[in-house]
């Protein structure tokens, strides 16, 4: 089982934004602990791959190690860390991915502390 993170501004966004939803989302979200290859991948950086999960409209972009994702069978899957990093609308989902991508590039995952 993967170990799932989800930001704390990330995490006050979703609570309130979506109030009652957000037990809906984060529920989404945690599931990629027993299924870490839901997600559709956006591209990578170094090794690190960039996937996104949809809820409605909105986006929800987490980041892990392709590696261990690529090459590890589920049973080794407990050392893989998926951090939940940034959310978009569609209208800023080219913009957000960038960002990411940009922090990425300049400081790696720790980027995102």
């Amino acid at each position: 089982m993967a170990k799932v993170t989800i930001l704390e501004t990330l995490k006050d966004e979703i609570l309130k934004k979506f109030k009652e939803e957000s037990k809906m989302i984060f529920k989404q979200m945690y599931s990629l602990g027993e299924n870490p290859y839901k997600g559709k991948s956006l591209g990578h950086v170094g090794g690190i791959v960039i996937k996104e999960l949809k809820y409605k409209n909105f986006r929800f972009y987490f980041i892990t190690d392709g590696y261990k994702l690529k090459i590890m069978d589920e049973s080794k899957l407990v050392d893989l860390l998926i951090r939940f990093v940034r959310m978009s609308n569609k209208k800023e989902q080219q913009k957000t991915i960038d960002e990411i991508r940009k922090i990425l590039l300049h400081f790696g995952p720790e980027g995102f502390g």
